[in-house]
């Protein structure tokens, strides 16, 4: 049966975080079908309308997630600093193009956590922190292009 929640992204540094934090968690436990965002000029926030399904939980005993892969502040080598500025330059077009604030794309960090990476396959983007079903379905083919081309 398919639910319904409105989250407000407000864009002031001091919210931004909070709820972006909470969205993230919600994606993490819900199966999501849809996605509709809007801009709300006037408040200055992001209205997130999620349409989604409760996860399942097998008898309640969560089985403990597989550490996914997350590049902390290592350094980056000059071709994977190559990679990231791609990445970063689609991101901003992908935003622009669907009228998305870039965060909600990619962050930063998952940004470096590929480029360091460098999955191959669909699969690999999986085991990144920050990559679920929805992001790699949205996503996952130009990302691996962008690493092929690089």
């Amino acid at each position: 049966m398919m639910k319904v929640k409105v989250f407000k992204i407000r864009l002031p540094e001091e919210f931004l975080y909070k709820d972006q934090k909470m969205l993230d968690d919600f994606l993490e436990g819900n199966e999501i079908i849809k996605v509709e965002t809007a801009f709300v000029n006037d408040e200055c926030y992001w209205s997130v309308i999620l349409y989604f399904e409760e996860k399942l939980l097998k008898n309640t005993v969560k089985e403990p997630k597989a550490i996914k892969y997350s590049a902390e502040n290592d350094s980056l080598s000059y071709d994977e600093e190559q990679i990231l500025n791609a990445l970063k330059l689609w991101r901003s077009e992908k935003a622009r193009e669907q009228n998305l604030p870039t965060y909600f794309i990619a962050s930063n960090k998952e940004l470096v956590s590929v480029a360091k990476y460098k999955p191959a396959k669909k699969e690999e983007l999986l085991e990144i922190k920050g990559f679920g079903k929805h992001k790699i379905e949205n996503y996952g083919e130009e990302i691996l292009e962008i690493l092929e081309s690089v």
